[in-house]
């Protein structure tokens, strides 16, 4: 049964943002380090110097850029309408959620826009502080922004009530669609996720991030090929875009290997201006231990867990490789499964722990897990599906079963020293 860790509940691999690093959708250009400002130079004049602008800076996406300009002006006590107004709207696109709540919160003393309190929910939001971010978004005048703002922080709570009453308030904008359909993505809903999407982009095919998005959902929904297919539309416009070449990373590694998946992520490093492009980002930092095979996973894994959500699904599978079943149990005992891959590995957790203990209550909850996917409609015939159904039955010391069942997918395993055993 521990081996079934590995054979089925394959490493998952993230394609979530966090709450100290860019989000989603952005690319090298917003990086936080900061840089020197080149300024610009007026044609025939050669000691004259022109200011850079900043909305040649915010059109570019160069946050890094927007933030130098703006706190230089700051510092120098330059007249700009609504600078501090500015100023958090770049940090909180450059990823710096807490100084764009520290500067909303500086604004709010001369500024009279009420809509602040919902542009602070969508810093605390980023920071994972969901509680702060409902608060805050109550005290805004009611919009679009809001209701999206508590619908998402409604699901974090797991408020089916109030998620529906958000729900019926949305319109049929597209910043509105967006946020229904990242809830659908969420809810692990990657259809219907993807049906939003796909009508999205018939109105606007210039909507190049929803190629990502889509793309996004076909991975969750194992079609790798499909995913690399529709995420190259994105790459030729973007080809440094973060987000996208991870998830081009992952596509690799479900189809090829650790290696494959690895060797994609290099034209990030070769684009980057930084020493190390993998320790300024979580997502990356977390998606090396998986292609590594659980290298490092000790000391990168355990502080990503509350950011990063199969930070943890990867850091059980490490315990259960290396023999740590308590350390593994402790780890998913809470977790309620939403996936199949979730369920299996709650399942070989509790099998591995009650065989190590002789714990009859872990191993009956083993075989209850193994059952749920084996049986289920969506499963039944896959090759996990039919793994699960063995491992129930095994289980069970129903042996004559588990052949069964093992027979039918020996095509997919004849090399698998595992499987054969």
């Amino acid at each position: 049964q521990r081996r079934l860790g590995a054979a089925v509940a394959q490493s998952l691999v993230s394609q979530s943002g966090s709450a100290n690093m860019i989000r989603p959708g952005t690319s090298l250009t917003k990086q936080k380090q900061k840089r020197t400002v080149v300024p610009k130079f007026a044609p025939g004049k050669k000691t004259e110097s022109l200011k850079p602008d900043l909305h040649d800076f915010l059109n570019a996406c160069d946050y890094v850029g927007a933030v130098t300009l703006l706190e230089f002006e700051k510092k120098t006590r330059e007249e700009r309408p609504h600078l501090l107004m500015w100023l958090a709207y770049s940090y909180f696109h450059n990823g710096d959620y807490k100084k764009a709540v520290d500067a909303y919160d500086e604004a709010q003393k001369t500024e009279k826009d009420p809509h602040i309190h919902a542009y602070k929910a969508c810093c605390f939001y980023a920071l994972t502080e969901y509680s702060e971010a409902e608060e805050a978004a109550k005290l805004a005048p009611d919009s679009s922004l809001k209701t999206r703002i508590l619908f998402h922080t409604a699901h974090k709570r797991n408020d089916e009530s109030a998620m529906m009453s958000h729900h019926q308030a949305l319109m049929d904008t597209r910043e509105d669609q967006l946020c229904l359909a990242a809830i659908q993505y969420l809810r692990s809903h990657f259809q219907e996720a993807t049906d939003i999407y796909k009508r999205l982009l018939v109105e606007d095919r210039e909507h190049w991030a929803l190629n990502v998005y889509i793309a996004l959902c076909y991975y969750k929904l194992d079609y790798y090929d499909v995913a690399l297919e529709i995420l190259q539309t994105y790459l030729t416009n973007f080809p440094h875009s973060i987000t996208a070449v991870n998830l081009r990373a992952c596509s690799h590694y479900q189809l090829y290997n650790g290696k494959a998946a690895e060797a994609e992520l290099k034209v990030l490093q070769q684009a980057s201006n930084s020493g190390n492009i993998f320790q300024d980002h979580d997502l990356l930092l977390h998606n090396l231990v998986v292609f590594r095979n659980g290298e490092n996973a000790v000391q990168i894994l355990p502080p990503l867990l509350d950011i990063i959500p199969e930070a943890r699904l990867n850091l059980v599978i490490y315990h259960l490789r290396t023999g740590e079943e308590m350390e593994a149990y402790n780890l998913i005992k809470d977790i309620e499964p939403t996936v199949p891959r979730e369920y299996i590995l709650k399942g070989v957790v509790f099998a591995a722990l009650g065989q190590k203990t002789g714990s009859q209550e872990h191993l009956k909850l083993a075989q209850q897990l193994f059952q749920l996917v084996g049986a289920s409609a969506s499963e039944c015939d896959t090759i996990p599906g039919r793994q699960c159904m063995a491992s129930c039955f095994f289980l069970l010391r129903q042996f004559e079963d588990v052949l069964v069942y093992l027979k039918s997918i020996k095509p997919y395993f004849t090399n698998d020293d595992d499987f054969n055993w």
